[in-house]
């Protein structure tokens, strides 16, 4: 199924001036030919005929359309695709035909969703009552789906939660409206499985022995530090999933990323502890750096001889001073060093 657009049909204007001539003259027709035979004039047929054309030029106002700018309709005429029209202005179309949406009253986290229920309440009027005016209309409009967060394990088999915001648009009506039976559930369901499917491939955080890539060699790709990488096979993973629905991924982003709670705690521990390793590391390098200068600073200006003995209690009591996690307290020998 694809897309036929209706060109050449912005008659809106001149069929609705025209029907309410007719129908104005029609009534004036069927006011005469009363009046004549209440007269006892032979004019039954001026009455008989105004008054059928009275009963029907009203059909011709079944036909009128208004659209707004990135509206379109899908025009259906005994349940054949008739074709679909675009863009702003008024439009005049066969009067049987029908206007056909599955996905007008789905209501989805997203941006065309909510404005249209903040309308809804600030005019006091119920989210149905709201659309059903403009229920098969469908937005050619950018929208946004933020889908709930997801609590997927990730490929060590951590548990993640993860929420992505997906920009997307119709681009072929037909697709998206015979195609799939509701194109806003289906995008919503194709956005999680997507979401899953990537998820598992990378590690939260960096990870040794990961291949992230699929080229069978480790690499540092992770959720936290390449989320742009994983927004993009994101994107590209839906993409394909939607492409025969007619809707077209504009950009996916990462909008919420952490550890599930069950080990959010735990996870929190073992960062602070690699970071105070880390730390220690850093201390001890510097710590043995100092005490070898020192040494080399002693030995070549021969301010003092130590033999190995003193230079090993030297060595430890400049070590703990230089480790140690609180002020060392100064001891002072007014003795001898032998």
């Amino acid at each position: 199924m694809t897309e036929k657009l209706l060109t050449n049909k912005k008659h809106g204007m001149p069929v609705l001036i025209l029907t309410t001539l007719v129908l104005l003259v029609a009534l004036a027709g069927v006011i005469w030919g009363g009046i004549r035979m209440e007269a006892n004039e032979n004019d039954f047929w001026l009455f008989a005929v105004s008054m059928v054309v009275f009963c029907v030029s009203w059909i011709p106002y079944l036909g009128l359309r208004i659209l707004k700018p990135q509206e379109a309709l899908v025009l259906t005429l005994f349940g054949k695709y008739v074709g679909t029209i675009k863009g702003d202005g008024f439009f005049f179309v066969n009067p049987f035909c029908v206007s056909f949406n599955p996905a007008a009253k789905t209501k989805l986290n997203q941006s065309g969703d909510v404005k249209s229920n903040a309308l809804a309440l600030a005019t006091g009027t119920t989210p149905e009552a709201s659309v059903s005016f403009e229920s098969k209309k469908i937005s050619l409009k950018i929208m946004t789906l933020n889908n709930n967060r997801q609590k997927v394990n990730d490929c060590l088999g951590n548990p993640v939660e993860i929420g992505i915001a997906v920009m997307w648009h119709v681009t072929d009506t037909a697709k998206a409206v015979f195609n799939v039976d509701n194109y806003k559930e289906y995008l919503s369901l194709q956005c999680d499985s997507a979401l899953r499917n990537v998820v598992r491939i990378y590690p939260y955080d960096v990870a040794p022995n990961v291949d992230t890539t699929g080229d069978g060699l480790a690499d540092e790709g992770s959720l936290r530090g390449s989320s742009d990488v994983v927004a993009s096979r994101i994107r590209e993973e839906i993409q394909a999933r939607v492409e025969d629905a007619g809707l077209e991924i504009l950009e996916a982003r990462i909008t919420y990323l952490a550890y599930a709670p069950e080990i959010a705690a735990v996870m929190l521990q073992r960062q602070q502890a690699s970071a105070i390793i880390d730390a220690r590391k850093m201390i001890v390098d510097g710590a043995v750096g100092m005490v070898e200068m020192a040494l080399d600073r002693l030995n070549s200006n021969h301010v003092v001889d130590l033999d190995d003995e003193r230079k090993a209690a030297m060595v430890s009591n400049l070590l703990v001073v230089l480790c140690g996690n609180r002020d060392a307290q100064p001891v002072v020998n007014s003795s001898s060093l032998y």
